[in-house]
């Protein structure tokens, strides 16, 4: 397909909006409602437009670094610099993020470059970078936000822990840690004792912790990637699975817990005993109230399948003092298909960042959305840009 015929399908596929009804859970008692702010109806989030595609080169040099795995950026409304995090474990270089410039024009809205400006290591309380893989007190970051409030800097890690393919591996607990735009260590959010990782079948699994982080402009939300092993099985061609959004108040406090169904696996592996991933990997604020959570799956003999969704905590039933999701009933959060990436071709690459850009002079908001490229030669570091109505939160 030419360069322009698949641009035009990208736009048609991100232009189609469906709406879904929340996952088939019922009500719960009164006191394990969303303690959510409750808000006036709003526009729902629709994509109106394709702005353009951006990469970087495969394993890119700058400043001494390896570029790549990138699964988090965002951006500074105020001076226009946008923050990069990589989750290389000190493959190449200890965890790190970078700045750039990402030019999108004001009136048009055209994507024409992405422009690196600046490499920082991220540093744990004393000022050493984080060990490598497989070491304790490692660090696997997989998100990042500005937080225009306090011009500091907040990362999700996903931490690690041993399973029954990597029973070697120490425990490094998963964390959402704050950072002076310089990677210094500024303090940490509390996490709620169900996020605790551990040696044995309780807890998250491994490579299934955060993935999404986004701030309101009250609260803090995380999500993980998959069910911990309380919550249920992983998904498959046959069912889905629950994931947990935590939500904290400006004070640092955990205020409440959702659960947000993951989709069924959309093909099974070729062969069908072949490997798959699926969750969510990346949360985006529109509001207090209303994020859009990006779910990606990678399936052997198939490829990447992602889809862009707008959920809503109003209604959803409060989860921070469960242990497990299975044997009581539960409301998740409410789910509306935006987009199905999975329409686009060429394939799909593996996404995982999601961020608001400038908002344009018609008033349209801009959203990027950034690949992963694993730091392999058949993937990409992508970054496609998109315009969109019904982000006034914003």
């Amino acid at each position: 397909m030419t360069n322009s015929r698949r641009i035009m399908a990208l736009a048609a596929a991100l232009a189609t909006a469906v709406s879904l009804g929340a996952a088939g859970a019922q009500a719960s008692t009164a006191t394990e409602r969303s303690s959510t702010v409750a808000a006036p109806p709003a526009q729902e989030l629709r994509i109106t437009r394709f702005l353009g595609e951006q990469r970087l080169p495969h394993r890119m040099r700058f400043r001494g670094t390896t570029v790549g795995g990138l699964s988090g950026i965002d951006r500074d409304p105020r001076t226009g610099t946008w923050y990069l995090i990589s989750d290389d474990r000190w493959r190449y270089n200890p965890a790190r993020f970078y700045t750039g410039r990402f030019d999108i024009h004001p009136v048009t809205g055209a994507f024409t470059r992405v422009n690196l400006t600046g490499v920082t290591t991220l540093r744990r309380p004393g000022g050493a970078p984080y060990p490598a893989y497989g070491r304790p007190r490692s660090a696997d970051p997989e998100s990042i936000r500005y937080d225009r409030w306090s011009r500091r800097l907040l990362w999700a890690n996903e931490g690690d822990r041993p399973d029954a393919a990597n029973p070697g591996i120490p425990v490094s607990d998963m964390s959402v840690r704050w950072s002076s735009t310089e990677g210094r260590y500024l303090g940490e959010l509390p996490l709620p004792r169900n996020l605790k990782l551990t040696t044995t079948d309780n807890g998250p699994r491994r490579n299934h912790g955060f993935k999404g982080l986004t701030f309101g402009e009250r609260t803090i939300a995380a999500v993980t990637e998959g069910p911990r092993h309380e919550d249920g099985a992983l998904p498959t061609v046959s069912q889905g699975a629950a994931a947990r959004v935590t939500v904290w108040g400006r004070d640092g406090r955990p205020r409440g817990q959702y659960a947000y169904q993951i989709d069924k696996l959309p093909a099974a592996p070729v062969p069908p005993t072949g490997k798959f991933d699926s969750g969510v990997s990346e949360l985006l604020a529109i509001d207090d109230n209303r994020y859009l959570a990006l779910e990606r799956s990678w399936i052997e003999g198939v490829g990447y399948k992602a889809k862009l969704y707008e959920i809503d905590l109003r209604g959803a039933t409060n989860v921070l003092n469960r242990d497990s999701l299975a044997g009581r009933p539960y409301r998740p959060v409410s789910k509306r298909l935006v987009s199905d990436f999975g329409s686009v071709r060429p394939p799909l690459q593996n996404l995982e960042s999601l961020a608001w850009g400038p908002r344009l002079r018609n008033g349209e908001c801009t959203l990027v959305v950034g690949s992963d490229d694993n730091f392999d030669s058949d993937e990409a570091t992508q970054f496609l840009a998109f315009a969109a109505r019904g982000c006034d939160g914003r």
